[in-house]
C-alpha cells in the first residue's frame, strides 16, 4: 500500500465506496503516479485479421432457455452535458415524443414477447442520472421495481495536478469527485454483490453496449454463437469509415496476438499516421460487449478483484465551469479495454446498423430524420436506399451545439435527408418537413 494513495482510500471510505471500487482506483492512481504513458507504439501491435464475420457465425437462433440465462446492460451514466443538457442523455427524445430510454424498453418487451422469455433487463445509473430515469421508467410497472434495474456506477476522487493529492473544493464538495468511465462496469457489478447474484440466479451471459446507440440491439444469432463459442468476452466490432480514422481501433499484440484496443491517446506522435489508417486498421469497437459472468468471476477473482485496465487521464479543472479553477486529473478506465485481459477474448464484425451513437447534434438531426427507420421493437435502422452508410452531417457549431438550438431549428419539422450524402449547415438555418436535401448539399444562411 503506497502512503501518498491513503488519503484517497480514506475519502472513499468514508464516502462509502466499495472495496472493489478503491482496488481499482489505486491500480490506475498508481500508474498516474509512476509516469506509466500507456503508449502502445505501431511497433508493438499488428493489424486485428481474421476476425469472424457477422454473417457467417449469427446462423442459429439462441434458445428461450439461452435468453432465460441472460442479462442485457444498458450504459446510463451519461448526461449529455456536450449538448447542453442537465439530465440523463437517454431521456432525450428521439421522434414522437420517444425518448432513448422508451425505445430501449420497447425492445426488451418486444423481445420477451417474441422468445416468451424473461430477459433479465439493467441499467448502469450514475448518481448524476439515477433519480430521472428511475422516475421515467415508473410508467413501465411491467419491468418491475425500477430500482431492482438498477446497477449504480462508483465516482473517483479528482487528483489535485500540482501534488497528486485528492483535491479540496469546500465551495462544492460535488466538484471533489468525477464518474471513474464505464471501465467502471466490473468493479460495480463485482462491488455491489451483483455479479454474485446474477451468478446465484443462473444467469451466465451479459450484453453490454450504450444507452445511446438504439442499433445494440440483443441479437439472438450472436448469443447462441458466443453461447457455443466458450469465449469469456466477445466484442463487436465494425469496419472504420474515415469518419472513425481518429477514434480507437482494435488491433493484435505483435509478442503473442493477444486482441487489445488503442485509443488515439495511447498512440505515439510519430505512429499518428499510421493509427489513422483504415485501410491498415481496420476496426473500431463499436461499445457492444458480450461476456461469460462466471469467467469474468474468475478473471476479477484471480487479479484481486480488479481487471487490470489501461488508465486514461484526463486534465480539467476542478470546477468545469471556471477555468481559472485549481487544475485536476481525472482518470477512467473504458470497459471494452477489458478484451486484453482474456487469453482467449474474441471480436467479431458486425453491420453498421448495429452501431448509431448519438455524440453531437448532427447524430440527433441524423436520427430524428427520413434516413433511419424506428422499427416497431424500437431499434434504429437506416432506411434500405442509404446502402447501410449515414449522412454526413456538419452543423454550425455557434448555432446548433446544444439540444435546445437543434430544437428551435427544427420547430417547423425534420427536413428528409433520405437521399442526402452530405449536408453542410452554416448559420442559424431553420428547417422545415418539407424541405428536401440530396447529395452534397450546403445551407448557408449567414449575413
Amino acid at each position: 500500500m503506497s502512503a501518498s494513495f491513503d488519503p484517497f482510500r480514506q475519502k472513499m471510505e468514508s464516502a462509502g465506496l466499495s472495496k472493489a471500487a478503491i482496488a481499482a482506483f489505486e491500480r490506475s492512481y498508481g500508474l498516474l503516479a509512476a509516469n506509466e504513458s500507456g503508449l502502445i507504439p505501431e511497433s508493438a501491435i499488428t493489424p486485428a485479421e481474421g476476425l469472424p464475420l457477422y454473417e457467417e457465425v449469427a446462423t442459429t437462433q439462441a434458445s428461450p432457455d439461452l435468453l432465460a440465462k441472460t442479462v442485457l446492460l444498458k450504459l446510463n451514466g451519461g448526461l449529455g452535458t456536450g449538448m447542453g443538457l442537465e439530465k440523463a442523455k437517454s431521456l432525450l427524445p428521439v421522434r414522437d415524443g420517444q425518448t432513448f430510454l422508451d425505445l430501449i424498453v420497447r425492445q426488451v418487451l418486444a423481445a420477451r414477447k417474441a422468445t416468451g422469455s424473461d430477459l433479465k433487463f439493467l441499467l448502469l445509473n450514475s448518481f448524476s442520472t439515477s433519480e430521472d430515469t428511475l422516475g421515467h421508467l415508473a410508467k413501465y410497472p411491467e419491468l418491475g421495481n425500477p430500482a431492482d434495474l438498477e446497477l449504480m456506477q462508483n465516482k473517483v476522487p479528482k487528483i489535485d495536478a500540482a501534488t497528486l493529492a485528492p483535491i479540496e473544493w469546500p465551495a462544492d464538495r460535488d466538484h471533489e469527485w468525477c464518474p471513474p468511465g464505464h471501465g467502471d462496469l466490473y468493479p460495480a457489478i463485482l462491488g455491489s454483490g451483483m455479479l454474485q447474484q446474477l451468478l446465484d440466479a443462473g444467469y451466465r451471459y451479459l450484453f453490454v453496449s450504450n444507452s445511446d446507440n438504439l442499433g445494440a440491439t440483443l441479437d439472438l444469432g450472436l448469443l447462441g454463437w458466443f453461447a457455443a463459442s466458450g469465449k469469456p468476452f466477445v466484442m463487436e466490432v465494425t469496419a472504420r469509415t474515415a469518419a472513425d480514422r481518429k477514434g480507437g481501433h482494435l488491433a493484435s499484440r505483435a509478442t503473442d496476438g493477444q486482441l487489445l484496443l488503442r485509443e488515439s491517446a495511447q498512440c505515439p506522435d510519430e505512429d499518428m499516421d499510421e493509427f489513422q489508417d483504415i485501410s491498415k486498421h481496420r476496426y473500431f469497437n463499436t461499445n457492444n460487449l458480450w461476456l461469460r459472468l462466471d469467467l469474468l468471476a474468475e478473471a476479477l477473482d484471480a487479479n484481486g478483484g480488479l481487471l487490470p485496465l489501461p488508465v486514461i487521464k484526463n486534465k480539467k479543472t476542478v470546477d468545469p465551469r471556471d477555468k481559472k479553477s485549481p487544475a485536476v486529473y481525472q482518470l477512467e478506465t473504458a470497459m471494452g479495454a477489458a478484451i486484453e485481459c482474456f487469453a482467449d477474448a474474441g471480436a467479431v464484425v458486425v453491420p453498421r446498423m448495429r452501431f448509431a451513437p448519438v455524440k453531437t447534434t448532427a447524430d440527433l438531426l441524423a436520427l430524428r430524420s427520413d434516413a433511419y427507420i424506428i422499427t416497431e421493437d424500437g431499434r434504429a435502422v437506416l432506411a434500405p436506399e442509404r446502402n447501410g452508410i449515414p449522412p454526413e452531417i456538419n452543423l454550425d457549431g455557434d448555432h446548433f451545439k446544444m439540444v435546445d438550438q437543434l430544437d428551435a431549428a427544427l420547430a417547423g419539422g425534420v427536413p428528409s435527408l433520405i437521399r442526402c450524402k452530405r449536408l453542410d449547415v452554416k448559420g442559424p438555418a431553420k428547417f422545415t418537413s418539407s424541405d428536401v436535401y440530396e447529395g452534397d448539399a450546403v445551407v448557408d444562411v449567414r449575413s
